[in-house]
């Protein structure tokens, strides 16, 4: 019996980790439950004894409730994550792990993170859960959303770690911290993400580009020296240890410091 195309030991692994019945694994894998196991066998995977692929644990209400830690984890998800078309699972991709072992604790996730192999060279966090891929379906979040993502509606309390997780995820700030851009192929993205930036009053913009595919993207701007540390101001704010630390320090790198500030009164 031959594999599916595409079926290599490590896809298997992660199929069977998803939650699938065997019946639906070898329709999906094209080999037998014998086989199956074979696999699982060979790369020490522990099986259930009842023979039943072992879920994973998470808080499945996660993204059922509004907080700062879910927003900053959405935004997160809305610019990095990816949720499978087959199985009920859902990655989120980071080149900072460290963001990832923060997000698996925040939703009480078994840290199930692969490192980077072939040619992928990002590191990527796996929730396996049909609830938590329902959940971020209904937040825009499907499995082609890179072009058709809306801006969400979060509630204006939690616009800033929402904006902070888009900023970890897709944003860009410039080593000399006088500009910052978020990069998105979703146009109603853009245009939401640019609507709060004019909502806090930042020096903003939107441009556009074509890609080698003829494909448009957009870029969300906040420039200015001292629009930076601004946006800094409103989206660190209680942030705890939960950023990037890279781009929150290029981001205030130009903020007025107390005894500046004093110099400047006298």
């Amino acid at each position: 019996m031959a594999r599916n195309p595409g079926m290599t030991d490590e896809k298997i692994i992660e199929l069977y980790k998803s939650g699938l019945s065997y019946d639906k694994l070898c329709s999906i894998i094209g080999l037998s439950n014998r086989a199956i196991r074979n696999v699982l066998y060979k790369h020490g995977i522990e099986l259930n004894p009842l023979g039943r692929p072992r879920i994973h644990q998470v808080n499945e209400n996660f993204f059922k409730t509004w907080s700062h830690e879910m927003a900053w984890v959405l935004g997160l998800f809305i610019t990095d994550g990816h949720v499978n078309k087959r199985v009920h699972a859902v990655y989120l991709s980071q080149k900072d792990e460290s963001i990832l072992r923060k997000v698996a604790h925040l939703m009480g996730a078994s840290p199930t993170i692969k490192t980077g192999i072939g040619t992928r060279v990002t590191p990527m966090l796996i929730i396996n859960s049909k609830i938590i891929k329902q959940d971020l379906e209904l937040l825009g979040i499907t499995p082609n959303k890179s072009y058709s993502v809306p801006f969400p509606e979060v509630p204006e309390e939690y616009l800033p770690s929402f904006i902070r997780g888009v900023i970890d995820g897709d944003g860009w700030v410039q080593d000399r911290g006088y500009v910052m851009n978020v990069t998105t192929a979703s146009e109603q993205f853009a245009n939401g993400l640019f609507a709060v930036f004019q909502k806090w009053d930042l020096r903003t913009e939107i441009t556009t580009e074509l890609t080698q595919s003829e494909k448009k993207i957009y870029r969300i701007w906040v420039k200015g020296k001292r629009d930076l540390p601004k946006l800094a101001n409103i989206i660190y704010d209680g942030a705890g240890k939960l950023f990037n630390e890279n781009k929150k320090n290029r981001m205030v790198q130009h903020a007025v410091k107390p005894e500046q500030m004093i110099l400047e009164l006298e």
